[in-house]
């Protein structure tokens, strides 16, 4: 069963200032849950430790945020779209055709965990470092999608997207 209403925030690193993907919105463009909202908490260069469950930043450092069903557009126009869900949970409900990467959103990764994500990356988007990358949590009162957002531009890749559910 997937979880019930979805929202997004799409965090982009955009390399010169210009996104890789461009995102494309629909008419009428509608929000879910809490995806809109504005926690006033300040976008963070660096992840930000437990507990997890707090709200999030609206955007990030190079990047922009993007509703439920821009992200629904973007994987029906591009299908190099990568979604990782980095939920660390025993039960794992997530999107169709989502990777199960958990713990990867822990604020910090030892050199063994860093490793490990990088090559995990690295087969998942055949070492092109521009290829998009989602990374999709539980809500926007979760850190996880948010830092391995993060920890992904660490390792260099250029396109690195936020996914969240309410």
């Amino acid at each position: 069963m997937m979880r019930p209403a979805l929202t997004l925030a799409l965090l982009l690193h955009c390399a010169a200032g210009l996104c890789q993907v461009a995102v494309p919105v629909p008419p009428g463009t509608d929000t879910f849950a809490e995806e809109s909202l504005d926690w006033n908490v300040e976008p963070s260069a660096s992840p930000h430790g437990p507990p997890y469950g707090r709200p999030t930043p609206t955007s990030i450092r190079g990047g922009r945020v993007i509703t439920t069903l821009e992200l629904g557009a973007l994987l029906e126009q591009d299908d190099r779209v990568v979604v990782i869900d980095v939920l660390d949970s025993s039960k794992w409900d997530t999107l169709p055709s989502a990777r199960w990467m958990p713990g990867a959103g822990e604020s910090r990764l030892r050199i063994a965990e860093r490793n490990r994500f990088a090559a995990t990356l690295e087969n998942l988007t055949g070492k092109d470092k521009r290829r998009p990358l989602v990374f999709m949590c539980l809500s926007s009162r979760c850190w996880e999608s948010y830092n391995a957002c993060l920890h992904a531009m660490e390792a260099g890749y250029e396109d690195v997207p936020a996914f969240v559910l309410p």
